[in-house]
């Protein structure tokens, strides 16, 4: 469901400078990736397992012969949609330019079909020699990136070629092999997703058809794109994202309950749930025998999104109209009398008739704003017209 850009394989050889690929670990995450560590056993000298663990939140995996049956560097290569090698000695330089595989890293790389940044730091004299630079040279001939060192003090008190780069050099290296932006560094975004369900009895209960995909793509590219990302969720059967809060709830009143505890510190709420209108006005402790089953009494849900954009001080509000009218005029106007009514800066219309749209992949539909736009969105996938509402938003955000 979701697009490549976010996980990385962090290489760290032996290089004294493998302490400061903790501080571009902790960047890279702030950025919104997901950072999978494989140090060499040399580099285990400078920083241990323990601090890669708790920095990136992950097992660090080193030797090849740990849980051979996953086949730790076929996995490991399959799942990276990018490697970074900081530091990358001239050892590790030598051996990927000759096709060594002796360990899990070497193996990882040369089963990788992922780009490749380099990231070399060593001393002057080992950067500058005729091997190192004979390697660098077949490497780049292989596709491969290579960045230059800086240059500055070494450890050994010289100054010349070969210091490690800072961090944000090497992640906007990255970035810029990814395509990727994090635009949304340093804000706080709140999605629902799903459909609540109101229950009847232990049994029974009203819900809906939303599978939660618009809501999940949502906060997949806002995490993506480097936001803090809250979702609250109601009854999808999708895997929670990795990096990104997530609250289950069942009903309306569980939903509100979360979004109003979340929505003070947030930049920009989404609302891409489907929330019941009404419920039960009262639920039977045991099932509620057929025989008995003739009518259900019904009371309103609270209007959540009008709720919270009362108390709306810098928040960019989003919400969704799913209509099923057969006139696109009749959808449009619904849409846009929902818009006013909910205190919304854009809402974006789509027509479910037939019961399109609801656990599907794609979506079409127009995006209303409140100073009167309409932007018609043609046939896409969710994961685009994501980044399309994301755009909006952080627009609207200046």
């Amino acid at each position: 469901m979701y697009p490549p850009g976010r996980e990385i394989l962090l290489g760290v050889t032996g290089g004294i400078s493998a302490y400061k690929s903790c501080d571009l670990l902790r960047r890279l995450r702030d950025e919104g990736y997901l950072v999978t560590v494989v140090p060499t056993r040399a580099s285990l000298n400078f920083v241990g397992i323990a601090t890669w663990e708790a920095l990136s939140a992950r097992p660090v995996p080193v030797d090849i012969w740990n849980n051979v049956h996953q086949v730790p560097h076929i996995s490991l290569a399959k799942r990276a949609d990018a490697i970074v090698i900081a530091p990358a000695t001239a050892d590790l330089l030598a051996k990927c330019a000759a096709g060594i595989a002796d360990d899990l890293l070497t193996n990882v790389l040369l089963a990788s079909p992922a780009p490749v940044l380099f990231v070399p730091a060593m001393h002057t004299e080992m950067w500058l020699s005729a091997a190192t630079q004979e390697n660098v040279r077949r490497l780049k001939e292989r596709g491969f990136i290579v960045m230059e060192p800086e240059v500055g003090k070494l450890t050994s008190g010289d100054s010349g070629v070969g210091r490690y780069p800072e961090s944000p050099t090497i992640i906007n290296s990255l970035s810029a092999m990814l395509d990727h932006r994090a635009d949304l560094k340093g804000r706080r975004i709140l999605i629902s997703a799903g459909g609540t369900r109101e229950d009847i009895d232990p049994v029974r209960y009203i819900g809906n058809h939303s599978s939660g995909k618009q809501g999940y793509a949502l906060a997949y590219a806002a995490a993506t794109r480097g936001g803090e990302v809250t979702l609250v969720s109601a009854n999808a059967s999708l895997p929670d994202i990795e990096g990104i809060k997530t609250i289950h709830v069942r009903s309306a009143i569980e939903m509100q309950s979360a979004l109003e505890s979340e929505f003070d510190s947030t930049d920009i709420l989404i609302m891409a749930a489907a929330i019941a209108d009404v419920r039960p006005a009262h639920v039977s402790d045991v099932k509620i025998s057929k025989d008995e089953l003739s009518e259900i009494a019904l009371t309103r849900n609270p209007d959540i999104t009008q709720l919270l954009s009362t108390r709306k001080v810098k928040q960019v509000m989003i919400g969704f109209a799913a209509q099923t009218n057969t006139a696109e005029s009749g959808g449009l106007h619904a849409a846009a009398s929902k818009l006013q009514v909910k205190g919304l800066d854009y809402i974006y219309y789509n027509d479910v008739s037939g019961g399109q749209i609801f656990g599907s992949e794609e979506t079409q539909g127009v995006i209303l704003g409140s100073d009167g736009s309409k932007q018609p969105f043609p046939r896409a996938s969710k994961m685009t017209l994501a980044n399309k509402l994301l755009d909006l938003a952080k627009n609207k955000l200046g």
